[in-house]
């Protein structure tokens, strides 16, 4: 469903009434301005940001980090894990 902003302003309550069940886009002077979701919808769009900001900063660490990785696992493949020797008395 689209509007234009006037239309949208008028009946708002029915409007957010319809966007609990689809996204209504809001139209002003002939280009998409707004879009109503649902809080759900909004709230799932909120947890698949934060998952998509995680991935990315993992990359940005790994790529900013690579140096000190590599070290660490060279330094296991070298001398093993520390406790690898310890025993349960």
């Amino acid at each position: 469903m689209q509007d234009t902003a006037t239309q949208a302003n008028n009946p708002f309550g029915a409007m957010c009434t319809l966007a609990k069940t689809k996204p209504v886009v809001v139209e002003k002077e002939g280009r998409i301005d707004s879009v109503v979701v649902s809080a759900k919808q909004f709230a799932e769009l909120q947890a698949a940001s934060r998952t998509e900001t995680l991935a990315k900063r993992k990359v940005q660490c790994e790529l900013s980090h690579s140096a000190w990785i590599a070290e660490q696992n060279q330094r296991f493949e070298t001398h093993g894990l520390w406790c690898d020797d310890m025993r349960v008395w």
